[in-house]
């Protein structure tokens, strides 16, 4: 499934007066401008306040010379989060750990139809933390013309850029992102093998086994959102990892269940009354894991409490972490 969705023919001129019909027409789209906004944002919560600003900004707006609602849309939702990643930027400066993505979680063995549109082209959340640590303009035109592609020509007015400096942006974007282990094994079932390995060597308290199923250069990262942190929001190498998972492994595995996390094989963690309390998203590169993310921020889980009495019962393959999530660090 991918994203790329060719420019859809609409009537001319587009009658923004016709409300109805307007809103139609945004609701084809939606599906598209989500996944727009959710690649661009990292966040399902913010790219749904992005489309809402969207939807406002759109009825504004002199229809007359709009030849192509599909385009035009997602050009006015890449304005709008083109103003949130900035604005954001500053907030994160109040941040104790690590900023992770706000994650998809599914139950089921594939995501929702709604979830693989979110999810086309492999959005895992790897590549969401390195898109994170692109600037503004880079995002967007690596966003908009890699995985929509829209043209530079379009994209260049919203960065205010010339469309060559624009295809500069892009080009510099595409280098950090496939210079970073984003792109997981494309085997589910081999992702969740490696998943079961790990939590069975944490529920064992077993270094050794960690150590072989953990990539030399793991890295490990925690977002707890604004709570502070007692221990560190990074660890990378396999032994400060295994150390870490062993020590703490044994004590909070049983209440952890496997879970798609972005449409890759993760774990979510329950608390004593069964609500989510963490997520996990795991990348699988070469059946061994190569990042671990860790999120605790209650506002990024918040949206996946819904799925805790559907996961936590029973004696899963994977078995499961306990009592305070905070102390998972």
């Amino acid at each position: 499934m991918t994203a790329r969705t060719a420019p859809l023919a609409s009537r001319k001129p587009v009658d923004v007066d016709d409300m109805q019909w307007f809103a139609d027409r945004f609701e084809d789209h939606r599906p598209r401008l989500l996944s727009v906004a959710y690649r661009m944002l990292g966040s399902r919560t913010e790219a749904e306040d992005a489309l809402q600003e969207a939807w406002l900004r759109s009825t504004r707006a002199d229809g007359s010379a709009i030849d192509n609602v599909g385009g035009w849309l997602t050009t006015v939702v890449g304005r709008v989060c083109i103003d949130l990643l900035r604005s954001r930027q500053a907030r994160h400066e109040n941040l104790t750990g690590t900023w992770l993505p706000e994650p998809v979680v599914s139950q089921g063995e594939r995501p929702e139809p709604e979830e693989e549109s979110l999810l086309a082209d492999s959005v895992g959340l790897a590549l969401l933390v390195v898109l994170e640590t692109l600037d503004p303009a880079e995002r967007l035109a690596f966003v908009l013309h890699d995985t929509f592609g829209v043209p530079y020509a379009e994209i260049a007015p919203i960065v205010e850029r010339t469309p060559e400096a624009t295809r500069q942006l892009a080009s510099r974007a595409r280098r950090r992102v496939r210079g970073a282990p984003t792109t997981p094994d494309p085997d589910l079932p081999t992702q969740r093998r490696v998943v079961d390995a790990f939590l069975a060597a944490a529920r064992a308290g077993d270094f050794g086994a960690l150590i072989r199923v953990l990539d030399p250069d793991v890295v490990f990262r925690v977002d707890t959102g604004r709570r502070t942190s007692l221990t560190p929001a990074l660890l990378t190498g396999a032994v400060d990892v295994a150390e870490r998972v062993a020590s703490q492994g044994p004590r909070f595995a049983p209440r952890c269940r496997p879970a798609l996390v972005n449409g890759a094989a993760g774990i979510v963690a329950h608390g004593p009354r069964g609500g989510a309390v963490a997520v996990v998203g795991i990348t699988v590169i070469g059946e061994r894991i190569a990042e671990i993310d860790l999120i605790l921020d209650r506002a990024k889980i918040a949206s996946i409490a819904g799925l805790s009495s559907a996961m936590s019962g029973g004696d899963g393959t994977a078995g499961g972490v306990s009592g305070d999530a905070t102390r998972l660090r």
